[in-house]
């Protein structure tokens, strides 16, 4: 028997057959998302379609990918992939319903088309064909908060909502019958025909699997209407699967709502959630093979990795971890000062840093570690000497590839236990090489660093930091004496002429003489901006941006120095 089945329905039959039945939108699909633009992206697309199709063409709306589901004792239809472009049709369907409601003389016309669309809203009686219960919609959402769900059913049912509701299902719905209203009354002699050929015209592609695996594969690789499928949204699907009793299944999307709050107040993805504790169990495993694609890896034997009963415990756990880093300690982790002051100086620069390796070495250093009484200072000290490494090495030859094999061995020998003992060449010319890197990726995380190498920086320094050059980029020669362009070009961009500081004092000081600079400087929480304003002179010359990127230099050098061992 064949897997799948794949026809041509136009809309009026797509809705109209699912009579004893309706689409089920599951738990584990996304909320409906569709905002008004995407509403009028489709009005727009249809009535272009009516007034230049001479009557036979037919225009595709695209896929909906269903699978039957019979374990609730009767058949529903779950909606895989195109729940978003099914509710918009129906909320669409009822607008129309609604403007043949209000006619004020209901002719042949009028009832014949309310006859050809309440068939695809409701179940019919099957001799009279007309509506005995407006309950019986051919539409359930379950991934909808309770009032959400009461908004949309409402809608199709009666065909009213609330005139300043900001639901999506409220604003959608109102837009399609204003626009309803507006094309009857500017065409009045079409508008029908208009309500037939999206009845009849319209095509869907509808793909109905008799397994979830094989709608599941389909679902995998299709977009809906713009809406890319994440691999977070297949994991999702997967892990629902595993439940098998309704009180399950509630529990499983309560805890999936739970997480994807927790993510987004932590400013990641869920993606990156999971790309993060792919590492934990690659590390677990002592797996240090090259990566490969997440969906891949995830799915794995048969999705076994998202089969374990531990799973979502430890992906909540894991992004409350990175919600403490965002929060910088305003939340404590399960109620424990986790994290020290210390170790959110080191995070603030790796934020910088030009990729997100670090973070799952620190992922795998939190599982490990977590229950332990000494994290708080374990902890600072190992991020002390990741980033030592990772600055280091990025100096050494600016790629990712020049860390990854590291970072996949870090993440095994945090669960052997093994210390992070890193060993180094510093060569005599290492700090040429360094000043270099004032170009790279990693200049703006190298002077974040040097701001926190400052022993009188205790306070962290704003997030949105900016560099300011110390000699502007904007200048008169006639107000900066021992200056010319051409020496401009070079010491402009050196690390002995930037610093780490906040935005408002950046805009204060602009491009002001050095002079009126410093008694800006002086109002700055950042030490290296306040040092600055107590330079014994007020002009700000080569030699003193040479001086500066001495000290610089010497103070990453030795940062690097007291962290990784000698070779």
């Amino acid at each position: 028997m064949a897997e799948l089945n794949v026809t041509k329905k136009s809309i009026s039959s797509l809705f109209s057959e699912m009579q004893g039945t309706k689409f089920i939108i599951p738990d584990y699909q996304r909320p409906y998302k569709w905002d008004l633009e995407k509403c009028e992206i489709l009005w727009q697309d249809l009535t272009s379609f009516f007034e230049e199709s001479t009557g036979n063409e037919e225009y595709y709306l695209g896929t909906v990918v269903t699978c039957k589901n019979d374990e609730s004792g009767k058949t529903e239809i779950e909606v895989i992939d195109g729940q978003q472009r099914i509710t918009s049709l129906l909320l669409l369907l009822r607008a129309f319903y609604s403007k043949l409601e209000n006619s004020a003389i209901e002719d042949d016309n009028i009832t014949g088309l309310k006859n050809q669309i309440a068939p695809c809203i409701w179940d019919v009686n099957p001799i009279s064909g007309r509506v005995s219960n407006t309950s019986l919609i051919h539409i359930e959402s379950r991934v909808a908060t309770e009032s959400d769900k009461e908004i949309f059913h409402t809608i199709l049912q009666s065909g009213k909502s609330k005139p300043n509701a900001t639901d999506l299902y409220s604003k959608n719905y109102h837009y399609f019958f204003s626009m309803c209203e507006e094309y009857a009354k500017n065409n009045p002699m079409s508008w029908q025909g208009f309500c037939v050929c999206i009845l009849k015209n319209c095509i869907i592609l509808p793909i109905d699997c008799e397994k979830l695996d094989t709608a599941l594969t389909i679902f995998s690789t299709l977009n809906d209407r713009g809406m890319p499928l994440s691999d977070s949204d297949i994991f999702k699907a997967q892990i629902y699967r595993t439940k098998n009793t309704e009180e399950e299944k509630s529990e499983f999307t309560n805890s999936w709502r739970e997480l994807t709050e927790t993510v987004d107040d932590a400013g990641m993805t869920l993606d990156a959630l999971f790309r993060n504790y792919s590492h934990v169990i690659r590390g677990r495993n002592g797996d240090r093979t090259k990566e490969i694609a997440l969906r891949k890896f995830y799915a794995g034997e048969k999705f076994e990795k998202l089969k374990q009963p531990n799973l979502m415990k430890e992906l909540q756990e894991l992004a409350e971890f990175w919600l403490t880093v965002k929060q910088q300690g305003e939340s404590k982790f399960q109620g424990r000062e986790f994290i020290s002051h210390q170790s959110f100086k080191y995070f603030h620069c790796l934020n910088h840093y030009p990729n997100e390796y670090w973070k799952y070495v620190t992922s795998a250093y939190f599982f490990k570690n977590k229950d332990s009484d000494s994290f708080h200072t374990n902890f600072s000290e190992y991020l002390g000497t990741l980033v030592s490494f990772l600055f280091f090495e990025f100096v050494q030859k600016p790629t990712v590839n020049a860390i990854k094999d590291s970072c996949y061995q870090f993440c095994i020998d945090i669960f052997e236990g093994k210390p992070l003992t890193i060993t180094a060449s510093i060569s005599s010319g290492f700090s040429i090489t360094l000043a270099q890197t004032v170009n790279y990726k990693i200049a703006r995380a190298m002077i974040l660093l040097h701001a926190y190498l400052n022993p009188n920086q205790i306070e962290l320094i704003e997030s949105n930091f900016e560099i300011e050059h110390i000699f502007p980029r904007v200048w008169q020669a006639a107000n900066y004496n021992g200056w010319n362009h051409e020496d401009a070009k070079v010491y402009l961009e050196r690390y002995g002429n930037k610093v780490a500081i906040g935005k408002k004092l950046n805009i204060q000081a602009g491009n002001g003489y050095f002079g009126q600079k410093k008694n800006k400087y002086k109002d700055s929480p950042i030490a290296n901006v306040n040092d600055l304003s107590k330079y014994p002179s007020d002009d700000w010359v080569k030699t003193d941006i040479e001086a500066r990127e001495k000290l610089f230099l010497e103070s990453i050098v030795g940062f690097f120095h007291s962290n990784l061992h000698k070779k």
